[in-house]
């Protein structure tokens, strides 16, 4: 080979970057490339399922897989970003640390790259150091859930890592959609509802779907939401409720395509009326139908540019109660769960153990071309959607349920109200107190903040 040639050749590898078998020269915008995958996370035994404290005995077989999916995105300078969707309640910090730590040590993925979002179906399994004090756990129960964990942490790490090998160009779009099955729960009595011709109380019926379409056209990956619990079933089969039966639908009707669903800001949200497994079948038929409308109309085509940030913001908890009402909760709470927590609290004073003052709660933000998407941690009630969507504009994308689920998150108005979503439901989630009054302020000029960090401004108040 000549001089010449070789001198050319080396020019040549040196300016090109190969990653998934196709070259790309460095600095060249080439457009969106994306990776999906999948893995069955169904427990192989009987364990006790995630969500209702009311049950009495771990789980009788399934009426479907759960799954866990993931969703690479990488914009035309290579910056990656990964969407994590899984058939859980909630994934608590100890797990969500866990396999953040391994994504950025194995693929350099940081914090806010990484989005792990969970349906919150409460027809899944119980996961190590979450709901602790729900559950009447034997011995034999609390080994299965330590070995499910581990195997469920390596299985989603293992899972993003098949995605990232599988990365090819495609075309980004998203639109918004609607339907209108949630019910807000804390304006409309579940009893009364036959009876009721008017709901009250706010409501989000948005459903955000992002479409993903390969190089020859076809139909790759639909990641679609909605903001409501998936509550229908309470029985002690393993199932994704109406979010797995909204992915099952999409996945027949598209064969070949993956279909991921993540959880809006559906914490006082719940799907009305409810309670039978064929109704559990229409709202997911309701949900792909909202996703299938969208799908066949025009939607908004994203530019190949990834932005993404992540801030961890220290909300106030409020002490527990005193030594003398926790003796009292002991003896004549209303439910057993309550009143293990309390004997809980009494062991931790009696230890010595100081109640912590405050809790990193997540908060993440990602520009995908002209779609803001935000993210925030917890059981997020649906106020928190719809301000910022009054902040940001209504095709925002808002997820709960992201990165680590510690407690319900409470408006300023719930939290003062109190009831379950304000006062007691820390009580399920082990946390020493109700947070502190500054709760909807501080999360909400913090997201104000990190939406700026990605080039996000406000809306212009109308004068």
């Amino acid at each position: 080979m000549r001089t010449i040639d070789r001198l050319l050749l080396l020019i040549f590898l040196s300016l090109t970057l190969v990653a998934g078998g196709y070259p790309v020269l460095a600095g060249t915008a080439t457009g969106w490339r994306a990776g999906v995958a999948r893995v069955v996370i169904t427990p192989e035994q009987p364990m006790w399922l995630a969500g209702y404290a009311a049950r009495t005995h771990p789980s009788e077989g399934k009426l479907h897989d759960l799954w866990a999916k993931a969703l690479v995105l990488e914009d035309a300078d290579g910056k990656k970003a990964v969407l994590i969707t899984t058939d859980l309640v909630g994934v608590p910090l100890t797990v969500s640390n866990y396999i953040r730590d391994r994504l950025q040590a194995r693929y350099g993925l940081t914090r806010a790259q990484i989005l792990l979002n969970s349906s919150h179906t409460h027809s899944g399994p119980v996961l190590q150091n979450a709901l602790s004090d729900i559950y009447p756990l034997d011995q034999e129960q609390l080994m299965r859930i330590k070995a499910y964990t581990e195997k469920f942490q390596q299985e989603v790490v293992a899972l993003v890592g098949r995605a990232l090998q599988h990365l090819e160009p495609v075309e980004l779009y998203s639109q918004n959609g609607v339907t209108r099955f949630q019910v807000n729960r804390r304006n409309n009595a579940e009893g009364t509802l036959a009876r009721l011709i008017e709901l009250k109380g706010p409501n989000d019926y948005a459903v955000p779907v992002l479409k993903v379409v390969n190089g020859k056209g076809e139909l790759k990956a639909i990641a679609f939401g909605y903001a409501c619990h998936p509550t229908v079933l309470d029985l002690y089969q393993w199932s994704g409720d109406y979010p797995g039966y909204a992915q099952l639908e999409l996945e027949k009707a598209h064969p070949g395509v993956t279909a991921l669903f993540f959880q809006g800001a559906g914490a006082d949200q719940n799907p009305l009326p409810r309670r039978t497994i064929p109704l559990a079948h229409q709202y997911g038929r309701e949900l792909a139908a909202a996703v299938e409308r969208v799908l066949a109309e025009e939607m908004r085509k994203l530019s190949p540019r990834l932005t993404t940030a992540y801030q961890e913001v220290n909300l106030p908890l409020t002490g527990p109660p005193t030594r003398e009402e926790l003796v009292r909760l002991t003896q004549e709470a209303p439910y057993d769960y309550m009143k293990r927590w309390a004997g809980r609290m009494l062991q931790n004073l009696d230890k010595g153990e100081k109640a912590p003052a405050s809790y990193p709660y997540p908060l993440q933000v990602w520009q995908l071309g002209e779609q803001t998407v935000m993210s925030l941690g917890g059981e997020l009630v649906v106020h928190y959607a719809n301000e910022l969507k009054r902040l940001f504009g209504p095709e925002l994308f808002v997820l709960g349920y992201s990165n680590n689920v510690m407690a319900y998150i409470p408006s300023a108005t719930i939290l003062k109200e109190g009831g379950y979503e304000g006062a007691t439901s820390q009580m399920v989630y082990g946390l020493p107190g109700p947070w502190g009054p500054a709760v909807e302020s501080l999360i909400l000029g913090e997201m104000v903040k990190l939406a700026g960090q990605v080039g996000v401004s406000q809306l212009k108040a109308e004068k």
